[in-house]
């Protein structure tokens, strides 16, 4: 028996969890026409069968129709979602793992505009900033219909096998009644906290009475709203107590702040950069005023502070929900004694600001979650090994070595810098970005324990890699920055990178012309503007940094709105000329023929990159594919084939940037879904 914290089992009523670790509750938007299928069967069961103790699914599926998910969230109102859910549960169930469900209704956290059209609902006018709906201030009819769509919700989900449920309450209807900001009704339903509580007990109540004692309930919901005339943690406290003294629920599963702007979502479920774990010492002060099942998670990236979780006394489940989609066998390597093999969660957040944006959510550096039916989590043996050649040691030539390497092949990489790395090991030199370097050091780790050979301050030529009698050469170069954008004066500025590495040191006066729209641009602002420089970031765009996403733009707007940065849009840079000992910059519009002008004394520019390609194209013609790529074999999984060179001894393929500038997820998805086929 394991005297690892993590590792006991715990007793939640008459279910026994086998460990102490949870996926909680969240919506990588998977499903199908609202259902949780394949794919998303496929996700949860590939992380109960690595041992996870309970996966909680669909965090905010929708029990209403006038709840229209505003990302692709369950239909828990619609008949049919009880098969696909049986489906999950019995396969979950099959692996050991419990398999629970958040319900909800979004309340204002929606739009009027999706699905059918139907009124946003909440009890009171006051609109989400987050989702710009004005709703209907709930009539008694809108209550009653609600609750009796919450209890036929969770009737389904008890047809279809599951352990319990979770009603969510932070940010959606069921806390809007809470607040005193978003609730204005009348008796009984508004004015003492009882009466704000009385809608989640009327359904907590139905639930009980038509699912029974032995269909696990609980409540996600916030404790301390953290907002001027919300309630506070001394609320929250008082709120948990009801909720365990009703005897309807059987865990409290406690987060805090609040959702309804970027920068509040941020501070809930932190990115990198953000403190980890800030929220644990609060769920703990909610466990020991209740004495009662307490779960939590809030960027709880790794096995040790998990840990300490757990031994610590301050919550009886800890959730890993972002930690399990950088390494969905995180567990299973707690258990067999591999912690250093854990894929690391960096907190990039491309997950959740994927969804939030129309996508699906994936992991930046685990590009097989998401894609289980047709990406591997575990790198399969090949049949024959072969001698594989990859040239650039960045993001996609360092996934491209770890898989060849699994794979059992034998491979060799060149490098022109001192150490892995590229990009990224420019991005993480400024503090907020540091724990994007484990990208990189993961993959070393790995590489080193399967032998690949490493050839450091290397600048590979042809004979070079012709040297190593490759049967594949894999070209990841990656690309260097593009700043020939203007008519005039582009001899008159530098790069983002330049700033980032330190080669140009920061005006002080500085325009900086972001037709990128992603990380650089704001980190070479705060990089500059923390000299106590005049900074303004000027975007063609409509919006600036659009690459970078919602959650991730909070850190930046925090550090660069205190630093005063001036931000600018749909304007375009068009030309630079020297003024004396300054530069005046033109912008001109694409809207019309409107120009503005500036007059500072540094102009940084980031446009992307350009490929790094001359040795792919140096060895293009001795190769047998000529550097094609069978697409259709590429995205089907089946073996490259293509043979157009009978000369040639070795097949050639450029991957990541050295292809076109895209992003890290892009370069390690290029990577492993070629080389897991040779």
């Amino acid at each position: 028996m394991s005297t690892d914290p993590l590792l006991q089992p715990y007793q939640l009523k008459h279910l026994t969890l086998r460990n102490r670790i949870m996926i909680t509750s969240h919506e990588p938007a998977y499903p199908e026409d609202g259902m949780p299928k394949d794919r998303y069967r496929a996700y949860h069961v590939e992380r109960a069968k690595a041992g996870v103790a309970l996966t909680m699914t669909a965090g905010s599926a929708s029990v209403s129709r006038d709840s229209p998910p505003v990302f692709n969230n369950i239909l828990a109102w619609k008949d049919e979602v009880v098969g696909w859910m049986r489906k999950l549960t019995d396969e979950c169930h099959d692996h050991g793992c419990a398999v629970m469900i958040q319900l909800t209704h979004l309340g204002r956290r929606t739009r009027w505009d999706k699905a059918d059209w139907l009124p946003v609902v909440s009890p009171s006018h006051e609109r989400e900033a987050a989702h710009r709906s004005f709703p209907k201030k709930m009539e008694d009819w809108d209550i009653a219909r609600i609750i009796g769509d919450y209890v036929d919700a969770a009737e389904r989900m008890k047809a279809a096998g599951l352990d319990g449920l979770e009603l969510q309450a932070y940010g959606h209807l069921m806390d809007q009644f809470w607040s005193p900001l978003t609730n204005d009704l009348d008796g009984p339903y508004g004015g003492s906290l009882d009466n704000r509580l009385r809608f989640t007990l009327d359904i907590l109540r139905g639930i009980r009475e038509r699912c029974g004692e032995d269909f696990l309930l609980g409540v996600r919901y916030t404790g301390d709203e953290c907002l001027p005339g919300g309630f506070d943690a001394e609320d929250g406290i008082a709120i948990s107590r009801k909720l365990k003294d009703s005897g309807l629920v059987d865990f409290l599963n406690v987060v805090r702040g609040h959702i309804d702007t970027d920068a509040g979502l941020t501070d809930v479920i932190p990115v990198q950069g953000m403190r980890n774990a800030p929220h644990l010492e609060f769920a703990g002060r909610i466990r020991e005023a209740t004495n009662f099942p307490t779960f939590h998670a809030a960027k709880i990236p790794d096995v040790p502070t998990a840990r300490h979780a757990i031994a610590a006394g301050l919550v009886d489940m800890v959730g890993m929900t972002r930690a399990h989609m950088a390494d969905p066998h995180l567990v299973r390597k707690v258990i067999e004694g591999r912690e250093d093999d854990i894929r690391p969660c960096v907190g990039a957040n491309y997950c959740l600001d994927r969804i939030y944006q129309g996508g699906a959510a994936y992991c930046l550096h685990n590009a097989a979650t998401g894609r289980e039916e047709t990406m591997p989590q575990t790198i399969p043996a090949a049949e024959t090994r072969k001698r594989i050649t990859i040239v650039g040691a960045g993001p996609a030539g360092m996934e491209a070595a770890r898989v060849a390497a699994e794979r059992g092949h034998a491979v060799t990489v060149f490098e022109a810098a001192d150490q892995p790395g590229g990009q990224i090991r420019l991005t993480a030199l400024q503090e907020r970005r540091r724990e994007m370097i484990s990208i990189i050091a993961w993959r070393m780790a790995m590489c080193e324990k399967h032998g690949v050979t490493f050839n450091f301050n290397s600048f590979a030529d042809e004979s070079d890699v012709l040297a190593t009698e490759p049967d594949e050469v894999i070209i990841a170069t990656g690309g260097l920055p593009h700043t020939e954008v203007l008519s005039v004066g582009d001899d008159l500025v530098c790069s983002a990178w330049d700033i980032l590495s330190g080669d140009v040191k920061p005006g002080a006066n500085v325009l900086i012309f972001d037709d990128a729209g992603d990380h650089a641009a704001l980190q070479a602002a705060d990089a500059i503007a923390a000299t106590g420089a005049t900074v303004e970031i000027v975007t063609p765009d409509r919006s600036f940094s659009p690459e970078v996403m919602a959650m991730n733009l909070v850190p930046y707007m925090r550090s660069l709105q205190r630093r005063d940065v001036t931000f600018t849009v749909t304007w375009r840079l068009m030309s630079v000329t020297r003024e004396g000992n300054r530069l005046r910059a033109v912008l001109g519009s694409d809207y019309g023929d409107m120009t503005r002008e500036r007059l500072v004394d540094q102009v940084v520019v980031n446009h992307g990159t350009r490929p790094l390609d001359d040795l792919y194209f140096d060895l293009k013609p001795l190769s047998s594919n000529l550097g094609e790529v069978d697409y259709e074999a590429l995205t089907t999984g089946r073996v490259q084939a293509t043979r157009k060179n009978e000369a040639g001894s070795f097949r050639l393929f450029r991957i990541g940037d050295a292809v076109a500038a895209r992003n890290t997820h892009a370069a390690i998805y290029d990577a492993l879904r070629l080389v897991k086929d040779l």
